[in-house]
């Protein structure tokens, strides 16, 4: 019989083969058995970010007042736990418990079907995101990191969808700026991750962490940092918080939902900025991979938590402490700076990776040292090109205000 260390080791693999066994003593069949285990596990994958997302309200509640110098949720009236714990989930009755309220010629079922698309939208990229090694996964798709890509086009089909059936023209403004930044920075967000793309030789997400000797941050740091920038936009963190900027536009696409409604868009909101906080730790940070995971598989989850919060936990410095930027700077940051420079990076780490491995250098971690030169490389030209530029337009501006008359002594 197995021991109970041996059982945590590998808790999940070793949990799905006592259930198996259990059900084919019950006497269900070999199908029902596969039909149980799946919706078993559909369902923990689904409540596993609801939790995970009332746990990062309060920490990202905390962590922001912080930043700010205040306390952040405090027992302060109702006793809401130490710390304030349980302030998130008596906000979460609250909310629950108020009317739903639709507003007089809105599209009634295109107004309640985008809080549920963009709640499932948030939820199912869960799927295919590895928390360790081989069984520790909804399903390891060949096309895994290509299943998460396409799954941001939901997120804006419900953005347009809550615009547009409010009948609101704040709705619809918000909208607008959201649908035209999220699509701008999918260009370069598609573009940098085709870097570790490239290293893997596969989109297999499973696959892009078993590689990883060293993290592709310290192989690839620029598209790294590509990736990041993207992946704020597309979450809408400040500096780029245009879809919602609540201080210009109410509360943006969905300024006129309440209740349940638009508690489904705030859940969506956190689960988001965790989801991708995952996604950059299986392509950047090594994924689930860490010290004592090779003899205690289940460590793999914690590993990756662990990374993934610490990504998390930027965006969240980035939302307490950045200024938002308008909606013409975020698109013109995008497509004059962030799309040219993941085009140059990525060819540049094509070139040099295909002629390291011409050369005989075939492991990642060998062709790190000469990728990482090239990132350097390109990042100082960068910065000496920006510099450059500054100073012309000072030149420029200064000859604007004082402009040199001819003939004059």
């Amino acid at each position: 019989p197995m021991d109970l260390f041996t059982f945590l080791a590998d808790l999940v693999v070793n949990t799905s083969h006592a259930l198996t066994t259990l059900l084919l003593g019950w006497g269900f069949s070999s199908r029902w058995v596969d039909i149980v285990r799946y919706a078993l596990g559909s369902l923990l994958l689904v409540m596993i970010p609801f939790a995970a997302a009332i746990i990062l309200i309060w920490v990202a509640r905390k962590f922001i007042a912080r930043i700010q110098d205040r306390l952040g949720p405090n027992n302060s009236g109702t006793w809401a736990g130490p710390y304030a714990l349980f302030q998130t989930s008596a906000d979460a009755i609250k909310i629950l418990t108020k009317e739903l309220v639709v507003p007089e010629g809105a599209d009634r079922l295109i107004f309640v079907l985008a809080p549920i698309l963009v709640l499932a939208a948030a939820l199912v990229v869960w799927m295919v995101i590895p928390f360790g090694p081989a069984g520790m996964q909804g399903v390891d798709l060949d096309i895994g990191i290509f299943y998460v890509v396409v799954i941001t086009p939901f997120t804006l089909f419900s953005m347009i969808m809550a615009g547009w059936s409010s009948r609101n023209k704040f709705a619809d403004l918000g909208t607008f700026r959201a649908v035209s930044q999220i699509v701008s920075y999918e260009v370069p967000q598609a573009l940098s991750l085709l870097a570790p793309v490239m290293l893997t030789g596969s989109l297999r997400m499973q696959r892009i962490v078993e590689v990883q000797q060293v993290p592709f941050i310290l192989a690839l740091p620029l598209p790294a940092l590509i990736y990041f920038l993207s992946m704020t936009a597309e979450v809408g963190r400040l500096p780029f918080e245009q879809a919602e900027a609540d201080a210009e536009i109410v509360a943006g696409y969905f300024t006129e939902y309440s209740g349940m409604m638009f508690g489904s868009f705030y859940l969506a909101e956190f689960i988001n900025n965790f989801s991708v906080s995952l996604v950059y730790a299986v392509l950047f940070l090594g994924g689930w991979r860490g010290p004592w995971v090779s003899s205690v598989p289940v460590l793999g989850a914690v590993w990756l938590v662990l990374k993934a919060l610490v990504v998390f936990l930027v965006l969240m410095l980035f939302w307490g402490s950045m200024p938002r930027m308008r909606v013409d700077q975020i698109l013109a940051f995008n497509w004059k700076f962030l799309v040219p420079l993941a085009l140059v990076t990525l060819i540049a780490v094509a070139v040099v990776d295909k002629t390291a491995v011409t050369l005989g250098v075939t492991t990642v971690g060998e062709r790190a040292f000469w990728l990482l030169l090239t990132n350097l490389v390109i990042g100082g030209v960068t910065v000496l090109l920006l510099t450059l530029a500054k100073r012309r337009l000072l030149r420029e501006r200064d000859t604007r205000r004082f402009p040199v008359i001819h003939g004059s002594p």
